[in-house]
């Protein structure tokens, strides 16, 4: 039996579509646009196509888009006082600084200068108190985006046996605070777990998010569980010919789907959902920004 594959591509079309409709009532209703600043520095390629689709997808759902681009020798103080302006301008509803920032800036001391309001990230150290002990947060993009797939998929998660692999600050942590807010029991595994195979067994739904090529195999999986693939990693495919690469996650994918009851297939799984749920943060801060109702199913 194959596993039903999670389709993040079509999901993250439906989150913005849903996103579209909020920001049509909010100009329609309250003459409002929600508007999204992207702040990039320096020339990294990744970083550049990446801030170009986020631009391009808010103007598409009706969002004002903002994007700064500073050259990469900007200094830590001109930066932050451009943050300082975005945080008092009030047209601008959420605010992100594209990472990794080159080495000469302090990485946490930016963050933390966002006023977390705005911080659509998720990533402010407030933010990250607020989630983990269970109160309105801004919350990182790739786990809500999980979160949306799981509750769409399985309805109620209550009670069901999580295990995220991975424990960083952007993905695992974030990730198990919101299941253990959807009632799971949660365990974080890492490169450190005795018996991590067998840890992993014991789940119903299964989170990876190492940055290990194929590092989970389908002998790992319980029949049927959920598996949401987290891992993005480009590996050698001589299949293609020379010099040729291909994206795989951190999930085994040919042997996992035979097992698994649903998995998220890399590409087109949970990718496509950082950039759907960025916007709908952004929606969720102009409504919070203006004592408006959040729009329904696009928080957590």
């Amino acid at each position: 039996m194959s596993a039903t594959i999670i389709d993040g591509k079509a999901f993250a079309a439906k989150v913005r579509g849903q996103v579209a409709e909020h920001v049509a009532r909010l100009k329609g209703d309250h003459g409002i646009t929600p508007g999204l600043a992207v702040v990039l520095v320096g020339e990294d390629p990744a970083s550049q196509v990446y801030v170009r689709s986020k631009g391009k997808m808010t103007v598409e759902v009706g969002m004002n888009s903002y994007e700064h681009k500073l050259s990469a020798d900007t200094s830590e103080d001109d930066l932050l006082s451009l943050i300082n302006q975005l945080n008092n301008d009030p047209g601008v509803h959420g605010i992100l600084v594209q990472l990794p920032l080159p080495k000469h800036l302090n990485e946490d001391l930016v963050i933390n200068s966002i006023d977390p309001a705005k911080d659509v990230d998720g990533f402010h150290i407030s933010n990250v108190g607020l989630l983990g002990t269970g109160q309105k947060a801004m919350v990182p993009c790739t786990p809500l985006g999980c979160l949306m797939m799981l509750r769409d998929h399985h309805g109620s998660l209550s009670g069901m046996n999580a295990v995220v692999i991975g424990r960083s600050n952007i993905v695992g942590k974030p990730m198990a605070q919101l299941l253990l807010g959807d009632s799971c029991t949660v365990t974080i595994a890492h490169s450190r777990t005795k018996d991590l195979p067998a840890v992993v067994r014991g789940a119903d739904i299964v989170v990876a998010a190492v940055g290990r090529p194929q590092m989970v195999p389908g002998d790992w999986i319980k029949p049927g569980a959920t598996v949401i693939d987290v891992g993005i990693n480009r590996i050698d495919a001589p299949e293609k010919g020379e010099g040729k690469t291909r994206l795989v996650g951190d999930v085994d994918f040919d042997s996992a789907v035979q097992v698994a009851g649903a998995i998220t297939p890399v590409p087109g799984g949970v990718g496509p959902m950082t950039i759907a749920c960025l916007l709908a943060n952004t929606v969720t801060a102009c409504c919070r920004a203006n004592g408006l109702a959040e729009p329904e199913g696009l928080t957590a």
